[in-house]
């Protein structure tokens, strides 16, 4: 099955509202695992790839909920190009 379709049938079994407080979660989960990592709690490496890997199945499912993406394009593209004249000094 495409991944954009597995997305959708996800959307659709368990509704934009749910998969919106699932991506929270997941980033939440994240979170947890980066500061236990930085604070040295154990070799949390292994478990942030986990959660980065969940964060980015929402997030892809947030671009299907969002018209493919297109919007979340155009804003990135513009912090994008702000980072970049940061990083220039400009």
């Amino acid at each position: 099955m495409e991944k954009n379709d597995l997305y959708q049938k996800a959307i659709d079994k368990w509704g934009i509202e749910s998969q919106l407080l699932q991506v929270v979660e997941e980033c939440s989960e994240l979170n947890k695992a980066i500061i236990k990592h930085v604070n040295r709690d154990g070799d949390f490496l292994k478990n942030i790839i986990e959660e980065a890997a969940d964060v980015e199945i929402m997030l892809e499912q947030l671009r299907v909920m969002t018209n493919d993406g297109i919007p979340i394009d155009k804003v990135k593209k513009k912090k994008l190009d702000r980072l970049e004249k940061l990083l220039r000094g400009d």
